[in-house]
Parts: C-alpha cells; sequence; structure tokens
C-alpha cells in the first residue's frame, strides 16, 4: 500500500485539533494537522497518510469533496467527522468511499479506538495481499456475472469493475460466499463487528443500498440483491 506512518488529522477547529493531536500523540501515534480542504486533498495524496480523520465542514473545500477526489489515488482508511445525528453526512461520507464515521462531539477515546480498528483491519487486509494464493476457491468468487478477488479486493460485474470501499466488498464477499441463501440482518452485523466496524442494521441497509446503485440494480425490484422482508438479504444465483 506504500503508506507513511503517520495520522492526518483535518479540521479548522483549532482548539479540537489540538485536543485530539494531543490525546493520539500520548497514544503512541504521530500526527499532522491541516484546517484547509485544498491543502488537505493535496497532502493525502502527496504525503500518502496512514490513516486519515476528516471533517466534513472546512473552508475552501468540505471533506465530502476531499473524499471523493482523492480515494481512487489513495488506498489508507478515512474517517469522516460528522455533525451529530446528521444521517446526511453519514450517508454521504460512505457514499464518496470513507471507511467510517464518528459524530460530532468527539470522544477521545472513541475517536482512539476506532483508529485502532480501522487500523488493523487495514493490516490484516495487506497481509492477505501478501500470502500466496492458496486456493483458488478461498480467494476468488464468481456468481451471477460477479466476479470477485479477496486478496486484491476487486470486484466486478459483467467484465466492469466496480469501484467499492473496503466495507462494501467486504458485505459484497460474504453475500456471494452465501449466494441463494439468506443472511439475517443480525447475523450480517456480527460479521462486521467481528471486522472492528461499528455496524448496526442501518449501516448494513445503508451499504446494501450503495451496492444496489453501483450494481445499476434496481432498488424497487432488485434482481440481484433482494430483500427477504423481516429476515435480511440474499444474493441470487442467476
Amino acid at each position: 500500500m506504500d503508506l507513511s506512518e503517520f495520522i492526518l488529522l483535518v479540521d479548522d477547529d483549532q482548539e479540537l485539533t489540538e485536543l485530539l493531536s494531543g490525546f493520539l500523540t500520548k497514544n503512541g501515534f504521530e500526527v499532522r494537522t491541516e484546517a484547509n480542504g485544498v491543502n488537505a486533498a493535496r497532502r493525502i495524496i502527496d504525503e500518502r497518510p496512514r490513516l486519515v480523520v476528516l471533517d466534513v465542514m472546512l473552508p475552501e473545500m468540505d471533506g465530502l469533496s476531499i473524499c471523493r477526489e482523492v480515494r481512487s489515488r489513495y488506498s489508507g482508511p478515512i474517517l469522516m467527522l460528522t455533525g451529530l445525528g446528521d444521517d446526511i453526512d453519514e450517508v454521504a461520507g460512505l457514499e464518496t468511499g470513507a471507511d467510517d464515521y464518528i459524530a460530532k462531539p468527539v470522544r477521545s477515546r472513541v475517536l482512539l479506538a476506532r483508529i485502532r480498528s480501522l487500523l488493523r483491519r487495514s493490516e490484516r487486509q495487506e497481509s492477505q495481499v501478501q500470502e500466496p494464493r492458496v486456493n483458488q476457491s478461498e480467494t476468488h468468487l464468481a456468481v451471477n456475472g460477479l466476479r470477485l478477488d479477496k486478496l486484491e479486493r476487486v470486484a466486478s460485474l459483467n467484465n466492469q469493475e466496480l469501484e467499492l470501499t473496503l466495507a462494501e466488498f467486504e458485505l459484497l464477499w460474504l453475500l456471494s460466499k452465501h449466494a441463494g441463501r439468506t443472511l439475517a440482518r443480525d447475523a450480517i452485523c456480527e460479521h462486521f463487528k467481528e471486522l472492528g466496524y461499528d455496524s448496526t442494521p442501518r449501516t448494513i441497509d445503508l451499504r446494501i443500498s450503495h451496492l444496489r446503485r453501483k450494481m445499476d440494480d434496481d432498488p424497487k425490484e432488485p434482481s440481484l440483491i433482494k430483500t427477504i422482508r423481516g429476515q435480511g438479504y440474499v444474493l441470487t444465483l442467476s
């Protein structure tokens, strides 16, 4: 992945930035800060931080636009800071490629736990990429026009590559691995919690919605990922 070993904290609230930066530094992280949105987008690409903590509201360029601009060229985790209870920010953040989000006001220990979780997940994925291909059935799936490569985290539908976040890929892999069988929302939530995500039925529903959109699967009459009312979701076999 070729990322540097520091966290880039992007927020124009100087008091909050100093508080969070000091707390993370005391917990063993190197932290660099940026208050300007345009500069942040450039620095993410040029400096390639290990992880980015990115506020939504920034001068000159907002966090959602930054995430959208850098995502195709930056593969590290992005943790969004959103307004308290603002579903629009949370949905948009996941839509533009963020890996997780925290609502303000930010609690330092919650932020630390989320950062550690994202870094552990990122490190696991890097180690998997470096491992030899042991068994194609364990690392590749093909079903109903979908092809997934778990080592490279690449998915395509009808030979067209899908631009997925890490969480979206994990969800599509899970559904594809159990194609033809209904997966309960609670079971999907538990699976994501084991991977280190802060998962709720709401976030699962959001990611299903994003997958359908990216696969051009009509949400009113989906043909790939179907909703089984009162139970969960199923990826169809054909």
